[in-house]
């Protein structure tokens, strides 16, 4: 898959989320299906993963997994009429709160990423100043 068909394929699914949000909405969707769906936008949308994304594949492979698939298991259940409904609100609407959330996710988890790091390396710092302070004054 080239670059520019994986923007595509990304944005597709960024456009589902959309379909998907407005067909919860839906006072015709099936409850077990509004469930699911909440749960996988609930999922999308939290900085929490099943495996956190700073491990370098997995972590982005349960986001490339579960959603697409959670989404297309509900989008072949879907009734049609909500189906439609849905897609075509998700192209005349936009949801700049859902986007700016998308974008606090990507920023909270660089934060999380940081300062774990940053706690990583200061307990490193302060082990290693120990062990250094200890062969000082306890020879051997």
């Amino acid at each position: 898959m080239r670059w520019r068909g994986l923007k595509a394929w990304a944005a597709r699914l960024s456009d589902e989320v959309l379909v998907m949000g407005h067909a919860v909405r839906d006072p015709e969707m099936p409850r077990g299906l509004r469930w699911l769906a909440l749960a996988l936008l609930a999922y999308a949308l939290s900085p929490i993963d099943l495996i956190p994304d700073f491990i370098p594949v997995l972590g982005w492979l349960d986001d490339l997994l579960i959603l697409p698939l959670g989404f297309a298991y509900i989008r072949r259940r879907l009734p049609p009429a909500v189906l439609a409904r849905a897609s075509e609100r998700a192209r005349t609407q936009d949801w700049p709160a859902l986007r700016r959330l998308q974008g606090l996710r990507r920023a909270l988890i660089w934060g999380i990423l940081i300062v774990g790091l940053s706690l990583l390396l200061g307990l490193a710092f302060l082990g290693g100043l120990a062990l250094w302070l200890w062969r000082q004054f306890n020879p051997i």
